[in-house]
């Protein structure tokens, strides 16, 4: 098997928000999907967004959560000023700022936002670990 993550799911409370929020907001391409859920087009993979108790319904489980859900996304990108313009950009699109970039312990530098249902992006420059456009097999 080859490891990857096709498709980011995103259970959310008011659909037209998020997808304003992640297409508007933060700039995210768009594709053509039916009205019930959005789909944008990211590198190597696939963001999807649908109403919270609807793909709750579909996996079986309870749509109640609250709290840390035990993980994060993170957007890595190519240099400190990005980080900076990135969390920025996603507070003034309507994010909640939960820590300024800074640099951090492993030698990066980053910052987190959670979105408008408080799923938490971390946003981060690693000079060790930048795959984008510049590496060809990105």
């Amino acid at each position: 098997m080859k490891p990857r993550i096709s498709m980011i799911t995103l259970g959310v409370r008011d659909l037209a928000a998020a997808i304003d929020f992640y297409e508007k907001g933060l700039g995210f391409p768009r594709m053509e999907s039916p009205p019930e859920v959005a789909f944008f087009t990211l590198n190597g993979t696939w963001l999807g967004l649908y109403g919270r108790e609807a793909l709750a319904e579909d996996a079986q489980v309870s749509a109640e959560g609250h709290g840390f859900e035990a993980f994060t996304l993170a957007h890595n990108v190519e240099s400190e000023k990005d980080v900076d313009e990135m969390v920025a950009q996603a507070v003034a699109a309507g994010a909640t700022l939960v820590k300024e970039p800074q640099k951090v312990f492993w030698g990066g530098y980053s910052g987190y936002f959670k979105d408008l249902d408080g799923h938490l992006w971390e946003v981060a420059h690693n000079p060790l670990f930048w795959v984008g456009p510049k590496d060809e097999n990105a």
